[in-house]
């Protein structure tokens, strides 16, 4: 049993109620924020967070801002006259987009780069700025900057394949004889100092996080075991032993070059090695020679080599000149203003082909030039609604954990990649993507996934090819007892297959996901990426599938069948105020209050409050709001578990290795136990086996009842905090106490009751709670965060309070941003200003991925990758094939014709918009097709077969198509368009 539902941040505990629901039941929760693509993946990979950014009130302290992928005037309307108000400020604006947006209008420059291709613009401009600002200037604030707060200084050790040298990995502590007994020294890494030429260990990596000894987590200038004071060494190119020839990729031109890298050598136990800085990489990957040989550019005018200012032009359609000036204002901006030039980027962005790396490229222009973590600064990521600011108190009642039972979450993309079956559509990765020829790279995106969940890196549910119940039964009458028993008796069954993980039958009878809830969003269309593959294999309704079956050739792990399975679901239940798609597929409809008609709380990236949504008026005819409608499943699951389950069940749960946990430095390498790699134990090698006890007539009254495991603190990140004290304040209110089996819990049966809870027992609403998550943070950082404290540690917030008026957010070390003194929230100030270390692998902004899996790739180093070639997609080369067809990319960033956050089918909307969603052309491919404006066509992907008035017109760029359609719409059917069942 799994659900879905979008977007928390915009109604927190709507979310909340059919969430706890599931993980009380033992159901799953299906991911929302990667699902849409809305996840920018370089945040985590950089930063080591899901995302973080400025609030809108914050683009007005900017003095320079480029806007990628983002049409602020279309779908952030509220906000945008911080963007318009920053010009009378004196701020430069620069935006990126291949239409003359929205958003263009308000811009000092408009740059019509080809879609997708800002990152070719972007690793030219820190091509310049490397040479310019780093190697040629030595500006100061950047030099220091990049020192300091970045992996820039730690040493990456070179490995030889063949005659050629390849970056390899970081130099582990444990490497030397210095630091060879340091705990968790495969987590530690090295610098040089400078003054003296030694080998120190930083401190504020994750090793240092999650040792013992607390209190060196930290980015003081202070050796991490010693305490010896150092100053980080940049580059090796003064005190270097040797120059060698190093190999880098350009995969637009599919060539490898050869470039000069300063090393120094090593003696280890493994023999002597060769290792390099980080920034010394940069300066190669980017063709910065600084005088060394090798296949160095020219000058910027050299187009033949990768990341020049004229290698540029033929991706992006825009002159070197262009890229030099934009370059050198921006460097000399941050220069004067120590960091006061930002990006805001969007959809058009982070919904395109290898957008981690465009989000990568462009956030080392402004990692170079110190501009992360500085108000007014920073990499500003608005995609969907991320920010739920209470996640401390709100994750635990939402997840059940105030009931101490183990979560199943799971990621959205994988889950329907398998269980929808269009892995078998999919043809090799490697065909679509650039990637260097080893065995990892080769291997199927299935297989990987396969891969990924046995040894731990993410969950898949359903979890085996039997019930977690029946084979927690089998256990215990094998002798098995406790945790580990159970857990041995699993790894055994696994090792002689007699038991499978369901990854890899996923087309297996006993595997298929049978109940599907769905609240608050459309997931069989708008949230549907394959539309056509759900109605086929969950739905088995008539479904336009036009791909054909390409994988079997290619899988290994995941076992084929030659007959896919139609209709996988057996019950699909919608909760819905609209007849939209969902509910119109849907077994059951549940009638439920719109925004207007409940109590509830909203936050987002774009501003530093909490709202509340209070209903105007009550629920109407039927309709409940959606913690009354769980409630009442609850209500009645307890009743029919009386007669069905009337004794407690032994369910296993499988529970991948966590960021900010000491399981993420369990797996120094890739191994794979299931090989043999490696022994298997779980929360190491692999994921844990956890079991936990679940009473089915008790779901209701845990549901409406706040469990006591609160007691036992709450936080996020790594960092908790006591609040026993606070749960016993709820429980003095004793109109509102639930009693189970003779004790008693606080009450959340309603909403509102829900919502106190959540504002009671959160550092960033409560005063008291926010001191001593900063105290806790204070022992582990070995740093004095008092001034980061509430100033009224007194302060709290009920739901009535903010009723009467919407109330800012407390700084907390959850976030990374301040806000005291009425200071506009930017991501990371705290870490820049209180030395907080980012929670990544050395505690720094990586510029450089050490992991094996992006080496093999070719993505540990920022690069350039074209987009994959349209034909080699199924659907694409089955259409392309079968009649006349003009293959389009089709942009939808957050709906071209109405607001993100509502309908575009009201009568002004669709009078602004010709009667209807048009879609855009530009005028030389209508003509290539004989459309002429206001013409009326048809979409040929036969899961839509609607028509739209189309409008032609020359800012939208060749080979691109605007639209975004919904089905209650666009009602005129096309003759290309197959009979709806």
């Amino acid at each position: 049993m799994v659900g879905f539902s979008p977007i928390p941040a915009m109604s927190m505990m709507s979310f909340a109620a059919g969430s706890r629901f599931l993980q009380l039941f033992g159901g799953v929760n299906l991911s929302f924020y990667d699902w849409y693509c809305d996840l920018p993946n370089s945040f985590p990979e950089i930063w080591g967070e899901q995302t973080d950014v400025a609030e809108s009130a914050d683009w007005y302290n900017s003095k320079f801002v480029a806007v990628m992928g983002a049409n602020l005037g279309m779908t952030r309307t509220p906000d945008v006259h911080f963007f318009a108000e920053s010009r009378h400020n004196g701020t430069k604006t620069v935006v990126f987009s291949p239409d003359f947006n929205m958003v263009s209008k308000y811009a000092d420059q408009w740059i019509p780069v080809h879609a997708g291709q800002d990152g070719a613009f972007w690793m030219a401009v820190t091509h310049v700025i490397l040479k310019e600002a780093h190697f040629e200037q030595k500006i100061p604030y950047f030099i220091e900057y990049t020192k300091k707060y970045t992996d820039a200084p730690f040493l990456v050790e070179l490995n030889k394949e063949g005659e050629n040298y390849v970056p390899g990995r970081l130099l582990r502590a444990n490497s030397i004889e210095k630091y060879k007994a340091s705990e968790n020294g495969d987590w530690k890494f090295l610098n040089i100092d400078e003054k003296t030429g030694e080998f120190i260990c930083p401190p504020g990596s994750s090793g240092h996080r999650w040792q013992e000894k607390k209190g060196s987590w930290n980015l003081q200038y202070n050796d991490g075991e010693t305490g010896k004071e150092y100053n980080p060494l940049l580059s090796l190119i003064e005190q270097k032993d040797e120059v060698l020839q190093v190999e880098f990729i350009h995969f637009e031109q599919n060539k490898k070059v050869k470039r000069g890298v300063p090393v120094k050598y090593l003696q280890t136990k493994n023999g002597k090695i060769a290792f390099t800085t980080v920034y010394d990489l940069m300066m190669a990957q980017h063709g910065v020679s600084r005088g060394l040989d090798g296949d160095y550019p020219a000058g910027y005018e050299d187009a033949n080599s990768a990341y020049t200012p004229a290698w540029q032009e033929i991706y992006t359609g825009i002159s070197s000149g262009t890229v030099i000036q934009f370059t050198r204002e921006w460097y000399k901006t941050a220069k004067a203003t120590n960091g006061k030039c930002s990006v805001i980027i969007g959809a058009g962005i982070n919904h395109w082909y290898h957008s981690n790396l465009i989000y990568r490229s462009a956030t080392m222009s402004l990692i170079l030039t110190g501009c992360i973590g500085v108000n007014g600064g920073g990499m500003n990521h608005y995609v969907g609604q991320e920010k739920l600011a209470p996640f401390d108190s709100w994750g635990a009642i939402m997840s059940g954990k105030d009931w101490k039972i183990p979560v199943r979450f799971q990621q959205t993309p994988i889950w329907h990649y398998i269980h929808s079956d269009q892995w078998r559509y999919d043809g090799n990765q490697a065909d679509y993507n650039a990637v260097p020829k080893n065995d990892f790279s080769s291997q199927h995106s299935a297989d990987l996934i396969a891969k990924s969940v046995r040894n731990g890196w993410m969950p898949f549910f359903p979890q085996y090819n039997k019930n977690s119940f029946d084979i927690a039964a089998e256990a215990k009458k094998s002798g098995a007892t406790g945790n580990k028993g159970i857990q041995d008796y699993i790894i055994d069954k696994l090792k002689t297959g007699e038991l499978k993980y369901s990854v890899n039958q996923p087309d297996n009878e006993e595997n298929f996901p049978r109940v599907w809830y769905i609240w608050r969003g459309n997931a069989l269309l708008s949230s549907a990426k394959g539309h056509e593959y759900f109605l086929k294999h969950y739905l088995g309704t008539h479904h336009n599938e036009i791909a054909d079956e390409v994988a079997k050739e290619f899988v290994k792990e995941i076992e084929w069948k030659e007959d896919a399975p139609e209709g996988k679901m057996d019950l699909v239940v919608d909760l819905n105020f609209r007849m939209d798609t969902s509910a119109l597929y849907s077994d059951i409809v549940l009638p439920a209050a719109s925004w207007y008609e409940k109590a509830d709380l909203n936050s987002t990236d774009m501003h530093s409050f909490i709202h509340p949504l209070s209903a105007a008026i009550p629920p109407v005819w039927e309709s409940k709001t959606d913690w009354e409608i769980f409630r009442e499943i609850a209500r009645v699951t307890s009743e029919v578990a009386k007669e069905h389950l009337p004794e407690p069940m032994l369910d296993i749960v499988n529970m991948p290795i966590a960021h900010d946990s000491p399981g993420e430095i369990s797996q120094p390498e890739i191994k794979d136990w299931f090989t043999g790699e490696c022994e298997a134990i779980p929360g190491k090698t692999m994921h844990n086996i956890v079991t936990v006890e679940r009473d089915y007539t008790q779901i209701y009254n845990k549901y409406i009842s706040l469990g006591d495991n609160v007691r036992n603190g709450l936080g996020a990140h790594g960092i908790s905090f006591p609040c026993e004290d606070y749960y016993d304040q709820l429980l003095q209110n004793t109109q509102h106490v639930n009693t189970i089996d003779g004790k008693k819990y606080p009450s959340i049966k309603e909403d509102v009751k829900a919502i106190d809870a959540v504002l009671l027992l959160s550092s960033l609403t409560n005063g008291k709670l926010s001191e001593r998550a900063f105290e806790n943070a204070e022992k582990n950082t070995g740093m004095d965060l008092s001034k980061l404290r509430p100033q009224n540690n007194d302060f709290s917030i009920t739901y009535k309070d903010l009723q009467a008026q919407p109330r800012r957010l407390l700084n907390s070390p959850l976030w990374s941003g301040t806000v005291e003194n009425g200071r506009a929230y930017s991501a990371f100030t705290m870490n820049t200003e209180y030395l907080i270390p980012w929670r990544t692998l050395t505690g720094r902004q990586h510029m450089y991925l050490d992991h094996q899996g992006y080496i093999a790739f070719g993505e540990n180093l920022p690069t350039y990758k074209p987009s994959p070639r349209p034909e080699l997609y199924g659907d694409l080369r089955k259409s392309v094939k079968e009649g006349r067809a003009k293959l389009f990319n089709v942009l939808t960033p957050h709906g071209k014709w109405h607001i993100h956050s509502t309908y575009g089918d009201t009568l002004r909307m669709l009078t602004l918009s010709r009667g209807m969603e048009p879609c855009w052309l530009n005028e030389k491919d209508a003509e290539a097709l004989g459309v002429k404006d206001n013409d009326w066509v048809g979409s040929a992907k036969r899961q839509r077969g609607l028509l739209y008035p189309c409008l032609c017109e020359f800012a939208n760029s060749s080979g691109h198509l605007h639209h975004l359609p919904r089905t209650r719409t666009n009602l005129f059917c096309a003759k290309i368009a197959q009979p709806r069942k």
